[in-house]
């Protein structure tokens, strides 16, 4: 994905959890409701858009419609990216329209059309620069994510498999800055090296009788490691001498679900639930390099 779409994205992402809590879900549509939830989902498309088209875009030198196959560079994290921020659109889409009295089931149809039509968008832009090109990987990806929600939704009727994120500044930044960001909100978005992916999931949901807590979880995650290029398994460092080996990362880490925390009051299990936007720090087992390795905060 490219930067600035994950920074819009990341909004949806960040206040994606509070529609589960705001609206009092209906037991029958609410047309009041329905026309407030399609209108703020509408003027949201098409505005950040049309800001998108006249301020990011403006510059970037165009060409004719074209596709790119970036589905090898770094690692495929952005792809991940993709798949993570897909899902959360899709969710806070369905929520809202579940509020809006429309039921669950089209409600995840609904999220989903957005979330892939909203992705889709970013890519006719890119389709028609110079410096990139119609993905479809991201294409792919997004599916993918989207495609998670409604899922569990179908299957389900509910989340049992919750994408988390976190991020810990890597060395490697330092390295090339002008690619993996100079200050730490650019890295967030640029360095692949200090993002981590999480699905978390709750082992009781899955077995019958469990005595398990129900917000105890275990998270399994995906990450890189000393990756400077996109499209190349190494790098080079003119300064150092040093030769800089891209590595996949897989974690395995406890966790808590928020949401199932024994909390009574409303507005305070509102605010805690919050937290599960976010994989937070907790001892956790890497596998990197054929090798194993041991960290107290998963980072």
């Amino acid at each position: 994905m490219k930067k600035v779409g994950y920074i819009l994205v990341f909004l949806f992402h960040s206040i994606n959890g509070y529609s589960q809590d705001l609206f009092l879900h209906a037991d029958t549509l609410n047309n009041k409701r329905f026309i407030v939830v399609t209108s703020t989902v509408s003027l949201a498309w098409i505005g950040s858009m049309t800001a998108l088209s006249q301020i990011w875009y403006k510059d970037i030198p165009k060409s004719k419609f074209h596709t790119f196959d970036d589905s090898r560079n770094w690692l495929q994290m952005d792809k991940v990216g993709h798949f993570h921020f897909a899902y959360k659109i899709n969710h806070l889409t369905s929520q809202s329209f579940i509020w809006s009295g429309l039921d669950r089931r089209k409600s995840a149809w609904i999220g989903a059309g957005v979330s892939l039509g909203y992705q889709a968008t970013f890519e006719i832009f890119d389709g028609m620069t110079k410096e990139w090109g119609f993905s479809w990987g991201d294409i792919a990806a997004n599916t993918l994510g989207s495609g998670a929600y409604l899922a569990q939704q179908l299957i389900w009727e509910e989340e049992r498999i919750i994408p988390k994120f976190s991020y810990f500044p890597s060395s490697f930044a330092q390295v090339r800055p002008t690619i993996l960001g100079n200050t730490f909100t650019e890295s967030i978005f640029k360095d692949y090296n200090g993002q981590t992916y999480w699905l978390s999931f709750n082992p009781s949901m899955f077995l019958k009788n469990s005595r398990i807590p129900k917000w105890a979880s275990i998270s399994i995650g995906y990450s890189v490691n000393a990756k400077l290029v996109g499209d190349e398994s190494s790098y080079l460092d003119p300064i150092t001498g040093i030769n800089y080996q891209e590595q996949r990362e897989f974690l395995l880490s406890l966790d808590i679900d928020f949401s199932q925390l024994p909390i009574k009051r409303p507005w305070l299990k509102m605010i805690v639930k919050q937290f599960n936007q976010l994989k937070i720090p907790f001892p956790a087992l890497i596998y990197r390099g054929k090798q194993f390795y041991g960290s107290w905060t998963g980072w």
